[in-house]
């Protein structure tokens, strides 16, 4: 007898074609009215739903590749210009994205009259419509990429001081105060007025640069700012709401005869202090402190504002002095970094000492005769602060020297023609964490015999980096009197530009003002390149082309 399996394999369509058991037609009727058929519907909306998606998907990513477009980035010109004729300019210089395309642009404040016109032939507008006598103030914004005029109007009769760094309701605005006394807020993206208020800083009275932004004193959320003013030797202090620029009480007064300057501190405890500068000491009084004076013991306000234990330690009470290890008339007090507890660094006439910021002792003091301008910060080695410093050596001759900030050690220094005018250098941060330094002069080895200038009030730019100590790249020249000069990234961690405003300045007869921006990289390809040790090292091509491959770097 054959088995079941045998029988399988030689019949295989037999078992298919067997009787029916009892009961089987009961359930292949039931898998007929629809029991059956679930597995395969299932199978129907799963390939259903797999095919949707797939449709989807690249739906979406044809849209994103073909139908929406790419944000365009702005084209920028390499280099351009703008020209005011018939005036004078103030010595200001700022930047911000007025346009909302993410490039930099340029805000200039010039005195014009009637006749005075820009480049492309456009009116400034009246002064006369302003409310103001001819000539009046201007202030105008130019477009980063190509100079184009974004607005322009006028300001003030007389412009006293501008801070365009400020922000109102998260929007960029620009502080002015002017005669006749004012002070007003206005949007940098239209150049309309947000608020206008009159002011009174006392007869004969003169307004001390720069204009402090403080916290929020009054409490409805919008930062503040402090203005002083001089009459004789009192010195009067000025709180503004940030909201609509009123007037927070009374003032406060301190005598302090010769006063140079002031700037704001923060330490690390969160405590405001602003050091006032004469030519003999350096003072130190807290926000909170000048705000008693000003309102009286009984304001809410004190409650909130701090004083710091250890500045409180340091200062000479009575006086309010901080000492200091120096000696010689001081010019200049810096702070090294924007950090809460920032080392502060005092140029004198002779010397630069550098002060802890939060204990107030002395870290270091180095010898500079002769120190000319402000000295402006940079990065020598990786994130290693440097100052870079001009200094006298004769009357047509300075010396430029870099320093290292944490001990004063002399890192580079070189010797270079100049007229008493010429601006201070600028710096521009790389992505090796240096910086590049640009300074004003004329190598030495450029001059003629007698060591005179071969032109006429003639200043070139160069260009240094501390990875090639011995090289200097000689970028361009001006003839024309520099009123402001600037390095700015123009876009986030690229587009690497110098600006310069060249022409008369305020208080000097009108003539032409000229805006100009241009890219480094270009005059990289042109420029010329010295050797400091008179040893070439390398093709000059190779080392603007060496130069020519730096990125930048934005901090923030």
């Amino acid at each position: 007898m054959a088995r079941p399996e045998a029988e399988a394999e030689i019949h295989p369509l037999k078992a298919r074609e067997a009787p029916a058991s009892p009961g089987s037609g009961a359930r292949d009727a039931e898998k007929e009215a629809g029991g059956g058929a679930q597995p395969g519907r299932l199978s129907q909306w799963r390939t259903a739903a797999f095919f949707l998606s797939l449709y989807l998907c690249l739906g979406v990513a044809f849209a994103f590749s073909f139908v929406i477009p790419c944000p365009v980035r702005p084209a920028s010109r390499t280099a351009w210009s703008r020209a005011y004729d018939d005036a004078v300019a103030y010595a200001f210089l700022g930047a911000g994205d007025a346009d909302g395309d993410r490039v930099q642009d340029l805000f200039v404040a010039f005195q014009a009259g009637p006749g005075s016109r820009n480049a492309s032939g456009a009116d400034h507008g009246s002064c006369s419509g302003g409310g103001f006598a001819t000539p009046c103030a201007f202030l105008a914004a130019h477009s980063g990429t190509n100079g184009s005029t974004l607005w322009e109007r006028p300001v003030a009769q007389e412009l006293l001081l501008m801070d365009c760094s400020v922000e109102h309701g998260g929007s960029p605005a620009c502080l002015i105060i002017g005669n006749p006394a004012s002070i007003a807020l206005l949007d940098l993206e239209t150049g309309q007025t947000r608020w206008n208020e009159a002011v009174n800083f006392g007869a004969n009275a003169t307004v001390l640069s720069p204009l402090l932004k403080i916290p929020d004193i009054d409490k409805d959320g919008v930062p503040d700012f402090l203005v002083f003013a001089a009459t004789g030797e009192e010195i009067k202090s000025f709180f503004y709401s940030g909201t609509f620029g009123t007037q927070m009480k009374f003032s406060g007064s301190l005598h302090l005869p010769g006063l140079i300057g002031h700037l704001l501190h923060v330490t690390k405890s969160g405590a405001h202090y602003i050091l006032f500068y004469t030519a003999k000491a350096l003072f130190a009084y807290s926000l909170k402190e000048l705000y008693h004076m000003a309102v009286g013991p009984a304001s809410p306000a004190l409650a909130t504002l701090k004083e710091d234990a250890n500045w409180e330690m340091a200062i000479l009470h009575k006086a309010r002095q901080v000492p200091l290890a120096s000696s010689g008339d001081i010019q200049y007090v810096t702070k090294m970094t924007e950090k809460s507890g920032s080392h502060i660094l005092v140029a004198r006439s002779a010397m630069l000492e550098l002060v802890n910021g939060q204990q107030l002792n002395s870290l270091w003091v180095v010898d500079v005769p002769h120190i000319l301008r402000e000295p402006v910060l940079g990065a020598f080695g990786p994130d290693e602060i440097a100052v870079a410093i001009e200094s006298r050596v004769s009357h047509d001759t300075k010396k430029v020297t870099i320093m290292e900030g944490s001990s004063g050690i002399i890192k580079w220094e070189v010797e270079l023609l100049s007229e008493m005018q010429s601006p201070k250098p600028a710096t521009l941060t790389t992505v090796d964490r240096r910086s590049i330094f640009l300074f004003w002069g004329l190598y030495q080895d450029e001059r003629n015999e007698t060591g005179s200038w071969h032109g006429s009030r003639q200043q070139r730019l160069y260009l240094f980096h501390p990875s090639l100590p011995t090289v200097l790249l000689e970028l361009s020249n001006s003839t024309e009197p520099i009123v402001a000069f600037e390095g700015l990234l123009f876009e986030r961690s690229r587009h690497a530009c110098y600006v310069l405003l060249a022409g008369p300045q305020v208080g000097s007869s009108p003539g032409r003002v000229v805006l100009s921006k241009r890219k480094l990289k270009e005059d990289i390809f042109s420029s010329h390149v010295i050797w400091l040790n008179q040893m070439p090292q390398d093709t000059d091509q190779n080392v603007r082309d060496y130069f020519h491959r730096m990125r930048f770097r934005t901090f923030g």
